[in-house]
């Protein structure tokens, strides 16, 4: 005879419908943004060449922070993932701030996203740049109200968009260099020999390191998708794996053909796909409306990772509702395993985060978005901080899968050190050390109302 499941648990289950190829895609779709395409000459700017050391450090630390919380996953599935095991760590006032921290986060950048498409397409059109928005905000909405197994779907496909744009450039940047395409011939290493290595020494690495320490931010998301995937701990093993080879080559691949094909005083922070150093390449290779094909590839990459923010979003709603950081209904699914009311209620603080950019309050969307900027690494070292807690007890009880993290007793703290270092960086930067004071405020209000909620709960229950 079964053991019957309680209506508690039946109304706040999430449904198992993604597989691995979805989560695959939806953590290289969250990763590939206008970041990649508009921002990554700003790094190349201040370190030249050099800038590949800085993605190396950047990619060290994700792929640590990556394979830390694969281990956790795959050993306790939770769609509150870092949220969850902050909690397990270091009690429930730390699952509360680390949850609602990443929560506001994702809201922020959904509505940055939003704002940066719809501002796009209405040039395109010659409207007001809140319909395209609008538009947007809805079809994302009714996505997301399917079973997820077909957001899965829709997801894979849209991200997929950005995934083939990122190896058409390659495969013309390798062309151009070769000589293969009508640019002038054998290019080799002339762009690089001409201002060296390192042109602004280690202080322009360190520059740059700001830059693009953030530039793999959203692939976590995998791990929140990975408690609806069939199989969370081949799935996430599989996803995560694959991620990190294939960000690897494209962001690297990437930059590495833009520091070899462009002369280095061409190469700067654009504001627009006209200045990106992607349609640059594209005029190399005499590509009719490189411009145009940036435009709308920015505008995919945008909604893409936009869609997966709406997701992300919500599941961590519906989590924080379940474990009593939020309010009970948000916890709720309907039959199909959908958190509805978690969808609407992102969805519509991402709108107004929307709307607040339009109204622009002096000062307060600047701080606000300043906090996103610092809240990745709140991230990075409370995972490292979790998993040295969580990964003794996971070999004690025996929950340790296959999936492990590698010198588990050394390389967590080696990117808590890391970690460090970009903080400093950060501190010695006058718009870092805004960042970092933003973050500071945004966490220590969210963790007083942690510890706020914490005692009226205690004293409910007593």
């Amino acid at each position: 005879m079964s053991t019957p499941v309680s209506p508690v648990a039946e109304s706040t289950a999430l449904a198992r419908g993604l597989k691995t190829r979805h989560l695959t895609m939806m953590g290289l779709g969250s990763a590939i943004g206008a970041g990649l395409f508009l921002g990554t000459g700003v790094g190349i700017a201040a370190a030249g060449p050099a800038v590949l050391i800085a993605y190396v450090i950047a990619g060290f630390i994700t792929v640590c922070f990556m394979q830390m919380l694969a281990e956790m996953v795959a050993a306790r599935p939770s769609s509150g993932t870092f949220s969850t095991y902050a909690a397990q760590a270091f009690g429930p006032w730390a699952g509360f701030t680390i949850g609602w921290l990443y929560w506001f986060m994702m809201i922020m950048i959904m509505a940055v996203e939003i704002t940066g498409a719809s501002a796009i397409v209405a040039a395109w059109f010659g409207i007001s740049p809140w319909i395209p928005a609008l538009v947007a905000i809805v079809a994302f909405t009714v996505i997301n109200f399917s079973a997820v197994k077909n957001f899965g779907e829709f997801e894979f496909w849209f991200a997929l968009i950005k995934v083939a744009v990122i190896v058409a450039f390659l495969i013309i940047g390798v062309a151009l260099w070769l000589g293969l395409l009508p640019a002038g011939g054998f290019v080799g290493l002339e762009n690089v020999s001409e201002v060296g290595f390192m042109p602004n020494g280690w202080s322009g690495v360190a520059t740059a390191l700001l830059a693009v320490a953030f530039a793999f931010g959203g692939i976590e998301l995998v791990t929140v998708a990975a408690a609806e995937s069939e199989d969370p701990q081949a799935g996430v093993h599989s996803a995560i794996r694959s991620i990190i080879w294939r960000i690897s080559v494209f962001y690297i691949g990437s930059v590495l053909l833009i520091v070899l094909l462009l002369p280095f005083d061409q190469i700067g922070g654009a504001d627009s796909a006209a200045d990106s150093p992607f349609t640059a390449v594209l005029e190399l290779a005499n590509i009719p409306g490189a411009v145009g094909i940036m435009e709308a590839v920015i505008v995919v990459a945008l909604l893409s990772a936009c869609n997966t923010q709406i997701y992300g979003s919500s599941r961590f709603l519906q989590n924080l509702a379940v474990r009593g950081d939020a309010p009970a209904s948000f916890g709720r699914t309907d039959t199909r395993g959908v958190p509805m009311r978690a969808v609407v209620v992102s969805v519509a603080f991402g709108f107004a985060a929307v709307a607040l950019q339009y109204w622009n309050p002096p000062g307060l969307l600047a701080f606000l978005l300043n906090a996103v900027g610092g809240c990745l690494i709140v991230l990075w070292i409370v995972v490292a901080l979790s998993f040295v807690r969580i990964h003794p007890k996971l070999v004690a009880t025996g929950e340790i899968t296959e999936v492990r993290m590698w010198a588990p007793a050394v390389l967590p703290w080696v990117m808590i050190a890391l970690a460090a270092g970009v903080i400093a960086l950060m501190v010695a930067d006058a718009d870092g050390r805004f960042q970092m004071l933003a973050v500071t405020v945004v966490v220590g209000v969210i963790a007083v109302a942690g510890v706020i909620h914490q005692n009226v709960q205690k004293k409910a229950v007593g």
